[in-house]
């Protein structure tokens, strides 16, 4: 099947990538309005770009209506964010936080979650979040009328007592439980994790089999 994706509505192209590229992590950013409120919104268009700098991307869109989002406006003058990573315990209150509420009002509250002080950005982080990373504004790129990429920088990470090891810092992967979008009204868990083990050239020309997948708790 050929699919000429730029002859497509706009509806139809989200509607294709959207449900093809994934799971999607899911970015749950706090902003400050110009009045001091907290403003939080969930987004699946988010990933990490790199390291040294470690750097994180956000897909930002406008309101159907085309006004600008929150967050859009809020990263546009401050150049300041905070991203929370969502795990199963965090969905439902990062569904709400999704709800169109009227500018001004404190999502973060609404959702029955609580925040405290960044320590170098201004928007707070949520104290519920299993990972939080602060962020400034590398760059802000302007895409479409109705589409912007906002290029950040992480500042300082925050992470759950128990989730990564303080010596090894390596993740414990039976604490973290993160969610991931699919499509429409659905998400994933990460319940079933496979091993893929990656051999050097001449490892796999002596055992093409050594790439297979096992079970991760094997």
């Amino acid at each position: 099947m050929r699919i000429d994706i730029n002859a497509l509505s706009p509806s139809i192209q989200y509607k294709l990538i959207a449900s093809t590229i994934v799971p999607r992590p899911i970015a749950l950013v706090t902003t400050l309005s110009e009045t001091g409120t907290v403003n939080a919104a969930p987004f699946s268009f988010f990933n990490v770009m790199g390291e040294d700098p470690p750097i994180l991307v956000l897909g930002l869109q406008t309101h159907p209506d085309g006004t600008l989002k929150d967050t859009t406006i809020n990263i546009m003058r401050d150049g300041q964010f905070v991203v929370h990573t969502v795990d199963e315990a965090l969905a439902e209150p990062m569904n709400v936080c999704g709800i169109r509420f009227p500018s001004g009002v404190d999502e973060v509250r609404a959702a029955g979650l609580t925040v405290t002080s960044s320590e170098l950005v201004k928007p707070p982080r949520i104290v519920e979040a299993p990972v939080s990373f602060e962020c400034e504004k590398v760059a802000f790129l302007q895409i479409s009328p109705g589409r912007q990429i906002v290029i950040g920088k992480v500042l300082m990470m925050h992470a759950r007592d128990g989730l990564i090891d303080e010596e090894s810092f390596r993740i414990d992967g039976n604490a973290y439980k993160p969610i991931g979008r699919l499509h429409a009204l659905l998400y994933s868990r990460q319940n079933d994790r496979f091993v893929l083990t990656r051999p050097g050239y001449e490892e796999w020309l002596a055992d093409p089999s050594s790439t297979r997948a096992r079970d991760a708790s094997d």
